[in-house]
């Protein structure tokens, strides 16, 4: 996972409440257990309508997403996240998010950003013909026309984004200590290893691993 620091360029400007993971991505694209590619499908049933706004070639490649409240609710499907991802959106800005959806797209490096309703609206408004900038460092959200705003953000996830370790880099990051853990429960118990490699565990009395 890349770090985050700040996120900053063109903005879909949405706004759009109650969007779901379906809208997000459709089931029928779910098949796959690959990332890439799902930015065709993402938005497939709003894209399929003429002039739609993610077709737009001003946003081509816009790395923000402004959207409404209850932003993600529905199913539970990470592919919601990776399709957003795979579309090149970095962070998504609404009044509220689903808890899974908030948490599936911490995981896979996209900001979730909540600020109150006439934040959105304005950021509606001026992403429409300007950029936008959501920078972690000072946990703002700022334009082109001096608007700044404060939003909060879990200081476990903001430093992983930051730092761009998902649940895999977390695990490597620590292997110092789980290596001098495991050398000295080895120490210690040498009983409840069986070899040199740590291959099993012994059960006692049965002559089984």
């Amino acid at each position: 996972m890349e770090p985050v620091r700040i996120v900053e360029g063109r903005a879909y400007p949405w706004g759009a409440k109650n969007i779901d993971t379906d809208v997000i991505i459709p089931a029928h694209w779910l098949k796959t257990t690959s990332r890439k590619g799902l930015g065709r499908g993402a938005f497939e049933t709003v894209r399929a309508e003429p002039g739609n706004l993610f077709d737009d070639p001003r946003y081509a490649g816009a790395p923000i997403l402004v959207a409404g409240e209850n932003f993600g609710c529905g199913s539970s499907r990470e592919h919601a996240a990776w399709a957003l991802a795979d579309l090149g959106i970095k962070a998504v800005i609404a009044p509220s998010f689903s808890d899974i959806f908030s948490g599936n797209a911490f995981k896979n490096g996209i900001v979730p950003v909540v600020l109150p309703q006439e934040a959105i609206d304005r950021l509606v408004e001026v992403a429409r013909d300007s950029e936008i900038t959501v920078d972690l460092e000072t946990m703002t959200v700022t334009t082109p026309f001096q608007d700044r705003f404060s939003f909060d953000l879990d200081p476990f996830r903001r430093d992983c984004l930051m730092q761009g370790l998902d649940e895999i880099g977390l695990t490597l990051a620590r292997d110092t200590a789980i290596s001098k853990f495991e050398t000295g429960v080895a120490e210690s118990r040498p009983w409840i290893t069986v070899g040199s490699g740590h291959e099993g565990f012994a059960v006692e009395g049965t002559g089984r691993t």
